[in-house]
């Protein structure tokens, strides 16, 4: 007992609401499984319409759906490949004894071949070897049905469920926050003096074992973990306690020729652009009416200024007259308590000038820009220093 005390498991850190949504997503799954694979092929039994691994296929799809091993190919792939593995083996062996294991090691060194790595499809292997003799009458048929449409079903409910409640599925790799922007060979500014994307990829190849999260996912924690360092170090300090607060804003059907006046009065390069109940619609820079313009492209200084003359004040049809227009809609947002430490990959990596900040409500409240972020960094750092011990000459 002491032996097995030295590996129990760590405490629970999974949140209660977590855990209730993979219990409830597991039910609803398993039941749309079985009760549409009974209807699909006429079976007239559960047990013969339901392969039992479906269980422990649900425990990764509704619990873990951000894991490599429960996407949608790796459980689809995984266990119909497994099965016809664990058929072929049980035809050409007699002796099950025999015939479970190489099916099982064998269904391994498929999927890792496949890249479709599922656990449950071990068993499914096992159970085309062990199942008995209904099994062994299917056939290659067991693979497709009930394996292959089980599969399935469970990732479309999977698909549908988690989606719904908020979560991604598929859990497809996003892009990496260390990747420049800028399509230089320079690291991005964050990982100039900490961890860079290099750095990541040496450790995980030189990790001897499969690690079980994804690498975009993995990043994300590292990066996280800085910042709660950081955090820690220096004191929290909240994107509301820095923010401007006497912000110039336009709503979406403003005309561009007041936006214009208004970058140009007030000498700021972006305009949150606002609705009516004062939540964030777009915003709106000096680089959207260049762009619109056609002023990105090389022009003479005159044909550049008459392009933009002729799109603010001009009679052609096609020009676009209001802020909405050419505003950009996907506007990353931050909340008041947001510790500023979470700002700096946002405008270091991804290149963000200014992002709104907004209450529980999401309701406007400020703007942050990067000349704020940096008077903060600065100002936070100098406090520290001088609250340093003095070193003895």
């Amino acid at each position: 007992m002491q032996w097995l005390r030295r590996f129990r498991p760590q405490p629970n850190t999974v949140p209660r609401q977590e855990r209730m949504r993979a219990v409830a997503g597991a039910f609803l799954g398993l039941l749309i499984v079985g009760g549409l694979s009974l209807a699909l092929t006429g079976s007239g039994s559960v047990s013969a319409a339901l392969v039992a691994p479906m269980g422990a296929s649900a425990v990764l799809v509704f619990c873990l759906p951000g894991s490599p091993l429960a996407q949608p190919w790796a459980v689809v792939g995984g266990n119909t490949v497994a099965a016809l593995v664990g058929v072929l083996c049980a035809h050409a062996i007699a002796n099950p004894l025999l015939a479970a294991p190489l099916a099982g090691c064998l269904a391994i060194m498929v999927m890792f071949l496949l890249r479709c790595l599922h656990p449950p499809s071990g068993a499914v292997a096992l159970t085309a070897v062990l199942g008995g003799p209904a099994i062994h009458a299917e056939g290659f048929r067991f693979a497709l049905e009930p394996v292959a449409l089980n599969s399935l079903l469970i990732v479309l409910a999977a698909l549908l469920f988690n989606n719904l409640t908020g979560r991604r599925y598929p859990h497809s790799q996003k892009k990496s926050t260390l990747t420049s922007t800028h399509a230089t060979r320079d690291p991005v500014p964050t990982a100039r003096l900490g961890f860079a994307k290099e750095d990541l990829d040496d450790a995980l190849a030189h990790y001897d074992q499969f690690l079980d999260v994804s690498r975009d996912d993995l990043e994300r924690i590292l990066l996280a973990t800085e910042m709660h360092a950081y955090g820690r170090r220096f004191g929290v300090i909240t994107c509301g306690e820095i923010m401007s607060k006497d912000v110039v804003t336009v709503e979406p059907g403003a005309p561009l020729a007041l936006a214009w006046r208004l970058l140009r009065k007030h000498q700021v390069h972006a305009l949150p652009v606002l609705r009516r109940d004062r939540r964030v619609a777009g915003i709106v820079a000096q680089s959207d009416f260049l762009h619109h313009a056609g002023l990105d492209e090389y022009r003479s200084v005159t044909e550049r200024v008459g392009q933009l003359v002729g799109m603010m004040f001009g009679a052609r049809e096609d020009r676009p007259e209001t802020v909405d227009q050419i505003m950009t809609t996907q506007v990353r947002t931050v909340s008041l308590d947001q510790p500023i430490a979470e700002l700096v990959p946002l405008m270091a990596n991804e290149g963000l000038h200014h992002i709104p900040v907004v209450d529980k409500d999401g309701v406007f409240a400020g703007i942050v820009s990067q000349s704020d972020l940096l008077g903060a960094l600065y100002e936070t750092r100098l406090a520290a220093l001088s609250e340093a011990p003095a070193q003895p000459a």
